[in-house]
């Protein structure tokens, strides 16, 4: 499952050695003065050489989960609010990254902060998160980008850190409200968007039979075709995206968080 996939990652980034906060980075060829407990035998035995394992401070991994909890949130995908689905999706994630030893910070946003939670360390942060939750609901009112983009900075120091945003992928709503403001964001942290598509638009873009059916279809491939615009536009500014129905939204998320370990830009 992803958490053994995880420790596996973890094994393979983190060797703790020589007490606490040295992270393992990288082999290379020994060199008189190095200490011979940082002589890796195994990959030396591989070789001709001796090899040591070299090491770096360890990182403070952070994560800010932020919660989108205005207008589009309260659109319905099958019987459910998109909040709720979001909501599945955040908690997985906040899940996964507390297993990791990463810091989990959570916020829910519309135009001001609804709920919040800021890590008090390493560890799962999972049950203050789920208390914070318990009470939010969609507001049907736009939310503020602006006011989001200046809480996260304000609020978050000068660490980079791995920002999500969970949020629907409405093109008009990004382009008039969010994309301008990203770039404060996306100069500091890691940004991804995550966003709950409805499969019942995929349906209705494939229907014909009648003229009805086909108006329907027309509409459904034009609120498709935004969305993939909008998608290219975030890609473009360096934003990772995530965008799968309700069924696949919250392992999605997990496994792009995953990939970003893996890849070592988290």
């Amino acid at each position: 499952g992803k958490l053994s996939r995880l420790r596996e990652l973890e094994g393979q980034h983190t060797a703790m050695v020589r007490g606490q906060g040295s992270e393992f980075d990288s082999l290379r060829d020994y060199v008189p003065g190095d200490d011979v407990r940082s002589i890796d035998w195994r990959a030396t035995a591989r070789g001709d050489g001796v090899v040591v394992r070299t090491w770096r401070p360890e990182r403070d991994r952070r994560i800010l989960i932020v919660l989108d909890t205005g207008r589009t949130s309260a659109g319905r995908v099958g019987d459910t609010p998109r909040l709720d689905h979001s909501m599945d999706a955040a908690l997985l994630l906040a899940a996964l990254a507390g297993k990791a030893g990463d810091r989990v910070d959570f916020l829910a946003y519309d135009r001001r902060v609804r709920a919040q939670v800021r890590s008090s360390g390493k560890g799962s942060q999972v049950g203050r998160i789920v208390e914070a939750m318990a009470p939010l609901e969609a507001e049907l009112l736009e939310s503020d980008p602006a006011g989001m983009v200046s809480t996260v900075l304000g609020t978050q120091g000068r660490t980079r850190r791995l920002v999500v945003l969970l949020t629907d992928l409405n093109a008009a709503a990004l382009e008039e409200g969010l994309l301008p403001k990203l770039g404060a964001l996306t100069s500091r942290h890691l940004v991804m968007v995550a966003a709950v598509t409805d499969p019942a638009v995929g349906a209705m873009a494939a229907e014909r039979g009648s003229a009805d059916a086909l108006y329907r279809a027309a509409a459904a491939e034009r609120t498709l075709g935004e969305r993939r615009r909008v998608t290219a536009e975030l890609r473009r500014m360096g934003v990772e995206v995530v965008d799968a129905d309700p069924e696949h939204i919250a392992p999605a998320l997990a496994d792009a968080y995953i990939n970003l370990k893996a890849q070592g830009r988290l």
